[in-house]
């Protein structure tokens, strides 16, 4: 029975896309960014404890792209997130009349799904200007456990990363 369950899980893991949109500004020399921090009392919208799971798995990945978490940082993190419904785009049509006219009711079909974005911007430390923005959009299960939710958050954010530093 666990089998089935972790094979379910892995499957809705797979099947439950990331997209991520990504931004920077051109001409910046990324090689002169190699140690950071976060902003203090960043709102992010994440609960306490998904908070922590998202900020772990950021931290792990950033330090094996090489980067130093660093009181005197050269760049500065921001996190936002965002949950929210997206209503269903499936709908029946239904309508009545006659040769002058009628009444039509699209009826919807399904549930509304609820998804989440996550902003990553990166700001340059001395300066204070965005130099980076990755977004992330992805379908939400807000009941998962704390172990989907952690693989989601790796999910999301290797994919943030992904093209962090930008290919010249």
């Amino acid at each position: 029975m666990k089998i089935f369950q972790a094979l379910i899980l892995a499957l809705l893991l797979t099947s439950c896309g990331v997209s991520v949109n990504y931004d920077y500004e051109k001409g910046t020399d990324f090689t002169q960014y190699k140690t950071y921090n976060y902003f203090d009392n960043m709102e992010t919208g994440l609960s306490e404890l998904d908070s922590k799971r998202f900020f772990e798995v950021l931290d792990t990945s950033l330090q094996s792209k090489g980067f130093v978490l660093s009181e005197t940082p050269d760049f500065i993190i921001d996190v936002k997130s965002r949950t929210f419904q997206t209503p269903q785009s499936s709908s029946v049509g239904m309508g009545v009349g006659s040769g002058g006219g009628g009444v039509s009711v699209g009826i919807p079909i399904g549930q509304n799904s609820v998804s989440r974005r996550i902003i990553l911007d990166f700001v340059d430390a001395n300066n204070q200007q965005l130099f980076w923005q990755g977004v992330s959009s992805e379908p939400s299960a807000p009941a998962n456990s704390p172990e989907a939710r952690s693989a989601q958050f790796q999910k999301v954010v290797l994919k943030l990363l992904e093209k962090y530093p930008p290919k010249k």
